[in-house]
């Protein structure tokens, strides 16, 4: 494990200190802008009248899809996505016109003055409806091994479903912010709240109609992301960039949060459906599922969120027949996006539903059944896609967990507690997670940076990745410092800026550390060879401090700086076949949980969780355990709290923080123990180090599985509780409320 050190960040953000967009200082020319959207799910726009509108004092511009100087689209992969609706809108909030002035005041005013007519067309907002009605959005993938129809019919038991997993917002506590800045001649300035300024500028470049190197995009921080602002950072871009560029000043939007959510895309919320078959000891013999996402109203990145959901369907289990289909259905909702996870959590949950059907179905403890199934180390350790499991620690985990957490005695201790209570229920869960760590799409595998070195010895790094509270930019420091034998406080990471680094991915994917922290130390190396050069011909003492030596490089005409390259090796996937080797190495975690339920009122609470994380060796022990503890609880309010709910003409219903329930304080375990696996490093990645952003949100869902299996307590496990994702008090009051029955008090 490695020295702690704080998040460099830290102190600014407890102080206020900290610089995000809407704090920036800017001239007296800032204008404010504010996007007019669609009241309508689904409607042809007859007529926009902005003449009045105009007129408002304060008011600079108004624009409408016919003033776009460049291409009217913000699709990052499948141009299908307009940056502003032209005939037709396809969700509500869809942006329809922008409007640039002195003051929000003058803005809104404006806006109320801006007349649109209608003609509302018949909309689709179910996975149902868009099934019936036959809105896929993308082809049909399968991913499978073996016959699985005959395979089922063998299996001595069988046991089939649907599983409901439901949208989530990402809730960032910084909404979606962009300024922009116009230079010479057309040249634009952006400042973005991104994940992915490549992707940023592109697109700005784009809507614009300008070369790339005409536009800049920087990123100095993030106030929180969680995949929301992998694509969906670029519309707030491209709205200000257009307004800039008309009205040839500085304009910056800022979304109100209940503008935000409205706008934005959520997690895919999924309709699966499953049939597993098994033998008496509950070994999986056949598994088929087909995972059906909700695309929302544009593709986005819902291809390739769909593919790691395949690519998850198995989670941690050997399946030597299986078949794994996908399909994702065009609705009239917002595009939905990227959000912690991508797809994992919703493959995940479905087999882990599964996998407690036949607990129950064989009257074994549920994490029995999940180590039966285990990957093994030597045999039965091939994915469904054919990647061969390496460096296998579930066993590890696994072992470890079961004694740390003290499951059996705690299991009997639940056992008793729920035969001498009647309205109060408990359950135990253990969950494990395999969590692959690459861009399924292999060219975004890669990184660039860029490393000055200066004459006093101290350090400016510049690399690709954002940083958005998650410490990568801590972790770059600390890799950087390592590398050239230097403290930490001798190293700056700069922001992040497309004129320093180009083409970068977006930092997503668990890989911000790996790919960049690789790049940067690529730089690097190509610095230490020329210091060692130098220190070779000129005979320099090896225990010349560091900056004497950058003193003397200078001196001698070395140059002191670099640019640095990684690109992930050995990954590649067959979209056809369904084969391949899409991920670099497996992180894998594991968390028992403990919940006691209301069988009256359906409230739950979280009395324990116990998580083991395996990160290789911690570049930072304390921001990774920071990232088990966040993704964990964004997970559990996955799982239990964040219900999205949309009324019958598509308006939000839960669109602020008083209908929209993220985790409080109060859905903490009030016991928490989290621990770091010990003495398993990495090879092959940043300091022997192992991704951990994502990973432990997927942890979230043994509460949603503890729930559950106390659900069924209050019915003495007879039946299976009929629950979805996420278990909110409603759901698990009419769950408790359908068991056929309720077990008596002894």
């Amino acid at each position: 494990m490695s020295k702690p050190l704080s998040h460099d960040s830290a102190t600014g953000h407890v102080t206020g200190e900290s610089i995000y967009i809407n704090d920036m200082p800017v001239n007296g020319q800032l204008l404010t802008g504010r996007v007019v959207t669609s009241c309508h799910a689904h409607a042809r726009i007859i007529r926009i009248d902005i003449s009045e509108a105009l007129k408002t004092a304060g008011v600079h511009t108004i624009l409408t899809a016919r003033d776009i100087p460049g291409e009217n689209q913000m699709g990052p992969v499948i141009h299908d996505e307009l940056c502003l609706a032209e005939t037709e809108t396809t969700f509500i909030g869809q942006a329809i016109a922008l409007i640039a002035a002195e003051s929000e005041e003058a803005a809104i005013i404006a806006e109320k003055l801006i007349r649109i007519e209608y003609e509302p067309l018949e909309s689709i907002l179910s996975i149902e409806s868009a099934m019936a009605a036959n809105n896929i959005i993308a082809p049909v993938r399968r991913i499978t091994r073996g016959e699985v129809e005959p395979a089922l019919r063998k299996a001595p038991h069988r046991l089939s479903g649907e599983m409901r997993t439901g949208a989530q917002e990402h809730w960032y506590l910084e909404t979606q912010t962009a300024l922009a800045i116009p230079g010479e001649g057309r040249e634009m300035k952006v400042f973005a709240s991104s994940q992915n300024p490549a992707e940023t500028l592109a697109i700005v470049a784009e809507v614009l109609g300008l070369q790339k190197n005409e536009v800049e995009v920087e990123v100095k921080r993030i106030g929180g992301a969680f995949g929301g602002k992998e694509t969906q950072g670029n519309h707030v871009a491209a709205w200000a960039a257009l307004l800039a560029d008309a009205t040839r000043r500085p304009v910056k939007i800022h979304l109100f949060r209940d503008d935000d959510q409205v706008m934005t895309g959520k997690r895919h919320r999924f309709l699966s459906k499953y049939e597993i078959g098994f033998d008496d000891q509950g070994m999986i013999l056949a598994y088929k599922v087909e995972l059906n996402s909700d695309a929302g109203s544009a593709t986005d990145l819902s291809r390739a969120i769909l593919e790691r959901s395949m690519l998850h369907a198995e989670n941690c289990y050997y399946l030597p027949v299986v078949s794994i289909t996908g399909q994702a259905w065009k609705t009239n909702l917002p595009s939905n996006t990227a959000f912690r996870g991508f797809g994992g959590p919703q493959g995940m949950a479905v087999i882990e539903n599964a996998i407690d059907r036949i607990a129950r179905f064989v009257k074994k403890d549920a994490a029995s059944i999940r180590f039966l199934n285990f990957y093994r180390h030597e045999e039965n350790n091939v994915t469904p896609y054919g990647q061969k499991i390496g460096n296998n620690r579930l066993f590890l985990l696994y072992e470890r967990l079961m004694n740390s957490s003290e499951y059996l005695g705690r299991r009997a201790l639940v056992d008793e507690f729920n035969a001498t209570n009647e309205f109060y229920k408990k359950g135990l869960a253990l969950m494990p997670v395999k969590f692959g760590i690459s861009f399924t799409t292999a060219f975004l595998n890669q990184a660039g940076a860029l490393v000055n070195v200066y004459t006093d010895g101290t350090v400016l790094v510049n690399h690709g990745g954002t940083e958005m509270g998650q410490g990568l930019h801590t972790k770059i420091k600390q890799v950087a410092a390592s590398e050239l034998g230097i403290s930490p406080d001798r190293v700056r990471v700069n922001a992040t800026n497309t004129s320093k680094v180009p083409n970068t991915s977006p930092t997503a994917a668990s890989s911000g550390s790996d790919l960049n922290g690789m790049a940067v130390k690529n730089a690097i190396d190509t610095i230490k060879s020329r210091l060692a050069e130098l220190a070779r011909k000129e005979d320099i003492p090896a225990d010349t401090p560091f900056e004497e030596l950058c003193r003397l490089a200078h001196l001698n005409r070395v140059s002191l700086s670099a640019t640095g390259f990684y690109k992930t090796p050995g990954i590649y996937f067959d979209r056809e076949t369904g084969q391949g080797n899409p991920f670099h190495y497996f992180a894998y975690g594991m968390a028992v949980s403990e919940v006691m339920i209301d069988t009256l009122t359906g409230s739950h609470s979280l009395l324990r969780s116990d998580i083991l994380q395996d990160v290789g060796d911690s570049i930072n022990a304390s921001l990774d355990r920071g990232q088990v503890e966040g993704g964990f609880i964004q997970g559990v309010g996955w799982c239990t709290t964040e219900e999205i709910k949309w009324d019958s003409r598509g308006n939000l219903l839960t669109h602020s923080p008083d209908t929209y329930k993220i985790p409080t304080i109060n859905d903490i375990p009030a016991d928490f123990r989290i621990e770091l696996l010990p003495n398993v490093p990495n090879d092959g990645t940043i300091r022997r180090s192992k991704a951990v952003g994502e990973p432990p949100f997927m942890l979230g869902i043994s509460v949603w599985l503890a729930i559950k299996d106390a659900i069924s307590a209050a019915g003495n496990h007879l039946s299976e509780p009929a629950l979805k994702i996420p278990a909110t008090h409603e759901d698990i009051l009419l769950a408790v409320n359908s068991l056929p029955l309720k077990q008596p008090l002894l």
